[in-house]
């Protein structure tokens, strides 16, 4: 094998332990890979914006799925508005132990 083949391999196998135990999302040909199990510590994570989400009074964020995993949160579902996608963007945002946020939010048609 040569070794743009060994590199192509390498690289297969290093993400393989990544992608075990993961979903997929897919949105507008995009797909992010969320986890289906949360550890108690990302569970009370996802609890904390999820009542975050359902304490907003400007907009209905009660058809968001909230799912974590180190820090990085995964916000799925769909919403009546572009600003209701963005409120809940920034609501996450500003949860105590969020390190990043992937937004798959669909808005209705």
């Amino acid at each position: 094998m040569n070794s743009a083949g060994q590199l192509t391999l390498a690289v297969a196998l290093s993400i393989l332990p990544f992608l075990i135990g993961c979903q997929s999302m897919t949105s507008d040909s995009i797909t992010v890979e969320t986890p289906i199990a949360e550890t108690p510590q990302y569970e009370a994570l996802s609890k904390s914006v999820r009542e975050r989400l359902l304490a907003d009074k400007k907009v209905d964020l009660a058809g968001i799925k909230v799912v974590s995993n180190a820090g990085t949160v995964y916000l799925s579902g769909t919403v009546k508005s572009l600003d209701a996608r963005q409120q809940a963007i920034k609501i996450a945002w500003e949860v105590r132990g969020v390190k990043s946020v992937i937004n798959t939010l669909e808005v209705e048609k």
